[in-house]
């Protein structure tokens, strides 16, 4: 992780529940910010309680995406909980929500009564279809994001029906554009002193991560279609079985193409002008993916990851999960992590992809408990006494 903690001193106010959100804002503290995390009194983010659920009680979902977080519960449907909050927002530089649009007017907490209290607040709002357009308002899931921002329409194999991505990449897009907007808001709050509201759009960010397919598409007037795992314009790229399981391998250009057919033991594909050149072997991707599948049938997958390594060809075994967290690589890059949890120490949870050359610093791995920081941030930063405290609590305002 990044060593120098770059985001020190930043507070953030997390409003955000199940996953887009408390992406953003897990990746937001593994940076260094401070993040508070406000949930509802007795119930808090919908994912505490969704599989999979230690023997604790604790959900390892939650504790997946909400690490180095302190958890503060304020009814916000309430005006002094809205107050509370409001007190909060005047004393922190980021808030972020994934409400649905004009959920944080109606609790009274909006953009415009934020930046009345803090006017270099930068409010990130992440949602499905953005704060503005005729679709605002429409309820959106991690699916209807794939599905409507073509991703499930170029995903799966040919002739096949449509394919969600493995993970939930419309929530994690919207995630991650949100910590690179908050980021670049945060140096123009610091160069000019001035916040603003960030706007992110699960479906907008799925659109921008279409990659080629817009310009295939108006160059060639072709609709992409599903292709599997090959590259619509670069072959060999793709998974083969063979005899005993898949692998990967990609030649990327010419230079890797021709060690490619050396190392296998089928030079002859190097003069073959069906292959000659990346263009011609996209051409005939089918041709040479039956010849390629034949040939990597008669030998184990191990025989040929190694012979290809041997020749520098980019390739990997398809890893399952239990390999990716026994994968020694990742192991050394503290990618691979067991969280620290009070009573359960079996949880796997990954590190934080953020390092500088030569860091080996790992972020926090806890996630809260719900409500354990209430008193201690209401008391440190509102500088509300035991008995303002505990009255709020009778009153069930927090």
């Amino acid at each position: 992780m990044i060593a120098q903690k770059p985001l020190r001193g930043v507070r953030v106010l997390d409003l955000t529940r199940v996953l887009a959100g408390p992406f953003c804002t897990m990746n937001l503290a593994d940076l260094g910010a401070e993040v508070i995390k406000i949930e509802v009194p007795g119930h808090g983010d919908d994912s505490r309680h969704f599989a999979p659920i230690m023997p604790s009680g604790d959900s390892g979902y939650f504790y997946s995406v909400n690490r180095g977080k302190q958890s503060v519960t304020i009814d916000l449907r309430t005006a002094d909980g809205a107050a509370i909050f409001l007190e909060l927002a005047a004393k922190c530089e980021v808030v972020v929500e994934n409400f649905s649009p004009g959920t944080m007017d109606r609790f009274a907490i909006g953009y415009e009564r934020l930046k009345a209290v803090n006017p270099k607040i930068i409010l990130c709002s992440i949602s499905g279809f953005g704060q503005s357009g005729p679709m605002s308002a429409s309820p959106a899931y991690d699916i209807v994001a794939q599905a409507l921002g073509g991703t499930m329409s170029i995903t799966g194999s040919p002739g096949g029906e449509p394919g969600r991505c493995g993970v939930s990449v419309g929530d994690l897009a919207a995630a991650l554009y949100g910590v690179i907007a908050i980021v670049a808001a945060l140096r123009v709050r610091d160069r000019d002193g001035v916040g603003c509201h960030l706007d992110i759009a699960m479906l907008d960010c799925q659109v921008a991560m279409l990659e080629d397919a817009l310009a295939r598409y108006s160059v060639s007037g072709k609709i992409p279609e599903r292709i599997g795992t090959r590259h619509p314009s670069i072959t060999p790229f793709q998974q083969f079985r063979a005899a005993d399981d898949y692998f990967v391998m990609g030649a990327g250009n010419e230079s890797i193409w021709l060690r490619f057919c050396d190392a296998i033991s089928m030079p002859q594909l190097r003069d073959d002008p069906r292959f000659r050149t990346n263009a011609d072997r996209t051409a005939n991707h089918a041709a040479l993916e039956a010849i390629l599948a034949k040939h990597f049938a008669t030998m184990p997958r191990e025989h040929w990851l190694a012979l290809l390594a041997a020749a520098s060809v980019p390739c990997a075994p398809i890893a399952n999960v239990q390999e990716v967290s026994r994968n020694p690589h990742l192991e050394a890059r503290n990618m691979i992590l067991h969280a620290e949890h009070p009573t359960f120490g079996g949880l796997i949870v990954p590190g934080s992809p953020l390092k500088t050359s030569g860091g080996d610093a790992v972020p926090s791995t806890r996630a809260p408990s719900l409500g354990e920081s209430t008193d201690q941030v209401l008391g440190a930063i509102l500088g509300y006494d035991s008995l303002r405290l505990s009255e709020l609590r009778r009153r069930s305002i927090i």
